[in-house]
């Protein structure tokens, strides 16, 4: 059976990219349902990602994630914002493309650590680090995954954004894309 490429729409990037904002804003309007896959994760098991790697690692905390993917990727209609390391891990990239149509939202080094310096208590690999500490992490990090990312069936070069018409602006992109 081949799969409408349109019924699902899966954003990839790394943490802080803006992949949830966005994802909101472009389920909204296609009028699909939106699906963040730490947000599952986190109402199927009762549990915070952060308490799932304290308690269980990583590694359990990637299988989880995978399972998680496999029964989003069957849902249609939806537009679905990924963990940053969910595309790195098992055979997942290969599984979004094959499920749909994928967007690599791609941030710089910079930028990403300024949006996650301010909000780094919630996310378990970077919430002891200091900003150079993180500059460090993001560019190590991002050297390891954009491989993964690069996989993506589109990439849209962002920039931080504040204001909603920054945002809308983005959407019309990935809409130039689609």
């Amino acid at each position: 059976m081949e799969i409408d490429e349109k019924m699902r729409l899966f954003l990839v990037g790394y943490m802080g990219a803006g992949k949830t904002t966005i994802g909101k804003l472009l389920a909204k309007k296609l009028n699909y349902a939106f699906v963040d896959v730490d947000w599952f994760i986190e109402n199927r098991y009762n549990q915070t990602i952060s308490k799932i790697f304290e308690e269980k690692g990583e590694a359990v905390f990637r299988e989880i994630e995978h399972r998680a993917l496999i029964e989003i990727s069957s849902y249609e209609n939806v537009v679905v914002s990924t963990g940053g390391g969910l595309p790195c891990f098992f055979n997942n990239m290969e599984l979004m493309n094959r499920a749909g149509t994928t967007v690599y939202l791609k941030e710089n080094v910079d930028e990403l650590a300024k949006t996650l310096n301010t909000n780094k208590q919630n996310r378990p690999l970077i919430k002891n680090l200091n900003f150079e500490e993180l500059q460090i992490f993001i560019k190590k990090h991002l050297e390891e995954r954009e491989p993964f990312y690069n996989q993506a069936k589109h990439i849209i070069n962002v920039k931080q954004c504040v204001t909603k018409h920054e945002i809308d602006q983005w959407i019309e992109e990935l809409f130039i894309c689609l």
